[in-house]
């Protein structure tokens, strides 16, 4: 059974440590936040909300027509971002599902963003999230991609992830991950409230704390490449490509 309302909530600050105020990066003339928040609206899954470390990146939101709320900006991770906007926006808990999504997917699609809710059809997944086949043999090795391992049985597209990792061996199952969760709320309310594993401070990787934890994890698989921007040559990649 599907979640019966969702929030989509993008968490956005400009000290990326790989690439410097990465929102604010232009792609056909449009900082990158503007994009990721578009393709957000255009799901229509639910409103859409950028959870804003910075009042440049906030100004850009409101002054297109959208919805910004400024969050604590020494918050570490993306879930707490949008963990602290939701306690702004929905104090009465209207939203019984977050989705959390990258400030730099600006291909992301429509239709991808309503398939990160389709693992979320069991009842016994907390959080929910995507990835693709890696065809380059190279990304496996490359630490700017996260990779996930997933059991997934034959012919399925919807399979429990297992691990994490930037540096992956080539093996069945493993793929790339991308940056879009959907957590239901109370699942958010834990994990925000969890201490840090000790996982996830060695590989720098926030879902190890839900899996050091027992909150399972499912992956919808996606057939498109959708890559984050964590590096110059990754912006020039998308503004090829848009």
């Amino acid at each position: 059974m599907l979640p019966n309302k969702s929030i989509i909530i993008i968490p956005a600050r400009l000290k990326s440590k790989r690439l410097p105020r990465k929102p604010l990066l232009t792609i056909n003339n449009d900082p990158m936040i503007l994009h990721v928040w578009r393709r957000s609206v255009d799901a229509k899954v639910g409103p859409v909300i950028v959870a804003c470390a910075d009042k440049e990146i906030a100004d850009i939101i409101q002054d297109a027509g959208g919805k910004a709320v400024m969050t604590d900006p020494q918050h570490s991770s993306g879930s707490d971002r949008i963990y602290e906007a939701l306690q702004i926006i929905d104090p009465n808990m209207e939203y019984d599902t977050v989705i959390n999504i990258q400030g730099d997917l600006p291909a992301i699609e429509s239709n991808t963003i309503k398939c990160t809710l389709t693992p979320l059809k069991n009842k016994d997944v907390g959080i929910a999230t995507l990835a693709f086949r890696i065809i380059d043999d190279e990304d496996f090795n490359n630490s700017n991609i996260v990779k996930v391992k997933i059991l997934l049985e034959e012919g399925r597209s919807v399979g429990r992830a297992i691990d994490f990792s930037r540096i992956m061996k080539k093996e069945k199952n493993c793929y790339h991950h991308v940056g879009v969760y959907a957590f239901r709320r109370k699942i958010l309310e834990r994990f925000h409230s969890l201490h840090v594993s000790e996982r996830e401070k060695t590989e720098n990787l926030e879902q190890f704390r839900a899996l050091d934890n027992n909150i399972r994890i499912d992956v919808a698989l996606i057939d498109k490449n959708l890559f984050g921007i964590d590096t110059l040559d990754d912006l020039e990649r998308i503004r090829k490509i848009l």
